[in-house]
């Protein structure tokens, strides 16, 4: 997996991060419903702390691979903004 900052530089798309989750998450097993992940990157799309549409400030994370992770909570200081879901 490259660099987040490298793919942030080189200004890579989306689909790029995407792919790169994907190749992540094949080798996860604590995975969330569809449905339940779906509602946390919703979250995370409204979060002012979301960082060109693919990783948390606080954290580092692309978002799409930790929301995706049952054993992950919302990293926002004070407040897991996943609780409710």
């Amino acid at each position: 997996m490259a660099c987040k900052g490298c793919l942030l530089e080189e200004d890579w798309r989306n689909t790029s991060v995407q792919t790169l989750v994907d190749e992540q998450l094949a080798y996860e097993t604590e995975l969330v419903s569809e449905e339940h992940y779906k509602q946390r990157l919703t979250i995370c799309e409204q979060c002012p702390s979301l960082l060109s549409n693919t990783t948390c400030k606080h954290c580092g994370c692309f978002v799409g691979f930790r929301a995706k992770l049952s054993y992950k909570s919302c990293p926002y200081p004070g407040e897991d903004r996943w609780k409710a879901v």
